[in-house]
């Protein structure tokens, strides 16, 4: 596995983190859920400028990302509609 790959997978080793965060019922651990999706967010453009880059577009990588892209939104946002942060109709 190259970089590019490697910081994807980083970014879904990051959603079961993000998801225990948003469960907890304070404030800071909200605050720090923002902010591993915010890094992450950010390295999902990182490892696609970095594949482009060093030349270094895989297959694994094709279907990692926009994998890893959907997991990193849809867990989430499924679980902020479980707490009734959200209403269920936002997702449509």
């Amino acid at each position: 596995m190259n970089l590019p790959t490697w910081i994807t997978f980083s970014r879904l080793l990051g959603v079961p983190f993000l998801l225990y965060l948003l469960y907890q019922p304070t404030v800071n651990a909200h605050w720090i859920a923002l902010g591993i999706f915010l890094v992450a967010a950010g390295t999902d453009w990182l490892d696609g400028y970095l594949a482009r880059r060093l030349n270094q577009v895989t297959d694994l990588g094709k279907f990692l990302d926009p994998l890893v892209d959907k997991l990193l939104v849809l867990a989430p946002l499924l679980v902020l509609i479980e707490l009734g942060k959200i209403p269920a109709w936002a997702c449509f």
